[in-house]
């Protein structure tokens, strides 16, 4: 019984070994003692909005570390009370023990699931858009179940979510809408969400009760600092003012204040809906003009590397990564890591951590193939 205490406590310390290697806390330290030192400066807080990004990112970095720590001391402490128990046994501790390890294992595996969290824009909000596939009202059904269920992710998860534009169906649904899903990290979670969902039911608008199949497109990009640098030429841009609608097409206002932006070299459209003036929507919508624009070069410079190299194509926008079926059976499956689930009711109402966690761990596999 000890042996196997002992053993299981030896892969939990080479499993927090990796982990501290890749999240590199002595490189942590630093550049939390860098932040302070700037937050030190009497001028710090003239830049409200940087200083809150900065301030937030402390905080994240902080709370990374306490992670860390608090997990090492109490493999240490398994570490003394495995020593007592090769001195003297007893039946109490050992199962205090067990139980320990058990809550160990657990952490630790959500501390890898973080530690994965480590690209550029990781650390940044979620812009994320639905749209509706061909197939009419039953799309557009299949597209508001889809935006209720990340909104109930990211109210499970302790996320704030801006609903930036909302474009109602005439007859049910969504047939487009993009929210901010604000907090750290919310772009890493979310980020292997893009791509089409699939959806096979019994229509409920179908009075033959047939099967349908139904398409919605899932965009995921970083919503990028102000003081990025992307180059956009007014003449390239159409921009279009509408009424502003909401949920259920109920009027936001009496006036024409939504704004619609297309970029016309790349065909990007973004919109928004979500201030009372045209004026402050026509920000908004630049700066997430600015973010899509900005990951679409990021995209392409690694599609460029890829060709140079000869590697295959990742999963990209316009490829399906997810089947939730309804009938004839209940399953919801992941096309990318192979995870599935019979609990349909779970995962439309935001219980997506299975699929997401298991991404990030099939992506950082596929890196290190590579």
């Amino acid at each position: 019984m000890l042996e196997e205490i002992k053993e299981k406590y030896e892969d939990l310390q080479n499993t927090f070994k990796d982990i501290k290697t890749i999240l590199k806390p002595e490189e942590t330290e630093a550049e939390i003692k860098k932040i302070d030192e700037e937050m030190g400066k009497a001028d710090f807080w003239n830049d409200q909005k940087r200083a809150q990004q900065i301030s937030a990112k402390r905080t994240v970095l902080a709370n990374k570390l306490k992670r860390l720590n608090d997990i090492q001391k109490r493999l240490d402490d398994v570490g003394e009370y495995i020593e007592i128990l090769e001195m003297e046994d007893d039946e109490d501790t050992r199962q205090e023990l067990n139980k320990e390890l058990d809550r160990l294992e657990k952490d630790l595996d959500k501390l890898e699931i973080s530690s994965l969290l480590s690209e550029e824009h990781d650390m940044k909000n979620a812009i994320v858009s639905v749209q509706a596939g061909s197939g009419g009202v039953e799309a557009c059904d299949w597209t508001e179940m889809l935006l209720r269920m990340y909104l109930r992710w990211a109210e499970k998860n302790g996320f704030d979510v801006e609903m930036v534009d909302y474009q109602p169906d005439d007859v049910a649904g969504v047939k487009s809408a993009t929210f901010i899903v604000k907090g750290p990290y919310a772009y890493g979670y979310l980020k292997g969400e893009q791509g089409v969902h699939r959806l096979v039911r019994i229509s409920p608008f179908d009075s033959n009760k047939r099967r349908h199949t139904s398409f919605s497109a899932v965009s995921v990009i970083p919503e990028i600092d102000e003081d990025v640098n992307v180059e956009i030429n007014e003449e390239d841009l159409r921009i279009d003012t509408y009424r502003a609608s909401g949920a259920g097409g109920q009027h936001v206002n009496k006036t024409d204040s939504a704004v619609r932006i297309t970029h016309l070299p790349t065909g990007v459209v973004v919109s928004c809906q979500s201030e009372r003036s045209q004026i402050q929507n026509r920000q908004k919508a630049m700066q997430m003009l600015k973010a899509r624009l900005y990951q679409l070069e990021l995209e392409k410079q690694k599609q460029k590397q890829k060709e140079l190299e000869g590697e295959k194509k990742d999963i990209t926008w316009g490829s399906q990564i997810r089947s939730y079926v309804f009938h004839p059976y209940q399953m919801v499956k992941d096309l990318r890591t192979g995870v599935e689930t019979g609990n349909i009711e779970s995962v439309m109402d935001g219980n997506l951590d299975n699929f997401i966690d298991a991404y990030l761990k099939w992506k950082a596999t596929e890196v290190n193939q590579q």
